[in-house]
């Protein structure tokens, strides 16, 4: 019998209502007569020209090591070149990062094989009213707003204990042990993560402790859009309601692209590395100093893209505030409940960085 979700944590998946169901993008797609010009309304972004974007060129997003950051010789200069990565570009991708190239493996093949399952298969575990997780879309809040063109599976992960097993898919048969996994080694990493930032700020552990303690997986799937694919996007312009966020990509089709002096940058992944961002709790925390980065993916005209992001956050209970230690000049942010930011940033369509604002003083 598949376990409810119960504690604290599971509060983080009811704090909005659900999504308003919409069409089955790879669906629409495998029916390419469903798509005529009423269809595609809902998708097409009829603005997105002026958005100025980098062409020719790739974010050159600074690289940690974290093998580096492990060795006392080496964890000066690296712990320095984080640092920059967190202020600057909000963005920085890790090598050497410890997760057993097996186990990254098992989950990029998982997630590709449940992706191609039939609509009906996937279905199983779809969103239930009242809930955020399981397959379907999120941020679909009204019946006129603009759609992305993506599928996503979706899955509290961490702690463990809390997982409500039945939106895991049985199949592939051994989805629920890759994915789990994967999940597990991950949060593992990402308190390495935590614990260098606090290094990086000068401040106790004991300050950002805990703010990794609970994991939610977000797998995407964006289809090819053969008809206009510099009309619609994969996902909105958007910064993450996160403390940090993790991204694995699944296949090498590019897609993401970083906000930066006002224009798009298109992100060339390492081949060997994890990407990770700052989201927006770390902003609050650090009062601006370190700053969740806007970013969007968009379509490739002949290939599918996937990928899955994981969104490490604190416990639902807990409180987000500057750290005073750090405090150069004005309070920018005020103290925020977890709980209430992430009703709002989950109850509302994503727009860049619009969500933040609430957790800003206004100047007086």
């Amino acid at each position: 019998m598949e376990s409810p979700l119960t504690g604290s944590e599971s509060r983080w998946l009811h704090v909005t209502k659900s999504p308003i169901p919409v069409r089955n993008v790879q669906d629409l797609v495998a029916s390419s007569d469903e798509l005529t010009a009423e269809t595609m309304e809902r998708y097409i972004r009829q603005d997105i020209d002026r958005d100025v974007v980098l062409a020719g060129h790739s974010a050159e997003i600074p690289v940690i090591d974290l093998a580096k950051l492990l060795n006392p010789d080496s964890v000066a200069a690296e712990l320095a070149k984080l640092r920059f990565a967190c202020e600057d570009w909000g963005f920085f991708q890790v090598i050497n990062h410890g997760l057993p190239n097996e186990v990254i493996a098992a989950a990029k093949h998982d997630i590709e094989d449940f992706f191609r399952l039939p609509l009906d298969a996937k279905n199983d575990h779809a969103q239930r009213p009242g809930e955020i997780q399981g397959y379907g879309q999120a941020f679909v809040v009204s019946d006129d707003q603009k759609l992305d063109w993506a599928d996503m599976l979706s899955l509290f992960s961490q702690p463990p204990q809390h997982r409500d097993m039945s939106y895991w898919p049985k199949q592939p048969h051994t989805f629920r042990n890759s994915i789990g996994e994967y999940s597990s080694e991950l949060l593992k990493f990402s308190r390495y993560i935590e614990t260098f930032i606090a290094k990086t700020l000068n401040v106790d552990y004991e300050l950002m402790g805990g703010n990794c303690a609970v994991q939610t997986l977000r797998m995407t799937y964006y289809p090819p859009c053969m008809s206009m694919p510099n009309k619609v996007l994969g996902f909105s312009p958007h910064s993450d309601g996160s403390f940090i966020t993790i991204l694995l990509e699944v296949n090498s089709v590019q897609g993401l692209q970083i906000r930066k002096h006002d224009v798009w940058v298109p992100v060339k992944p390492h081949p060997e590395a994890l990407l990770v961002n700052v989201g927006d709790l770390l902003e609050i925390m650090t009062n601006g100093k370190y700053k969740s980065v806007e970013h969007r993916v968009t379509i490739n005209a002949h290939k599918e893209r996937l990928s899955m992001s994981a969104f490490h956050l604190p416990k639902f209970e807990a409180i987000i505030s500057p750290i005073p230690d750090i405090i150069e000049g004005k309070v920018l942010y005020k103290t925020v409940r977890v709980e209430e930011y992430a009703k709002l940033y989950l109850s509302n369509k994503l727009d860049g960085k619009k969500a933040l604002d609430f957790a800003k003083i206004s100047p007086t």
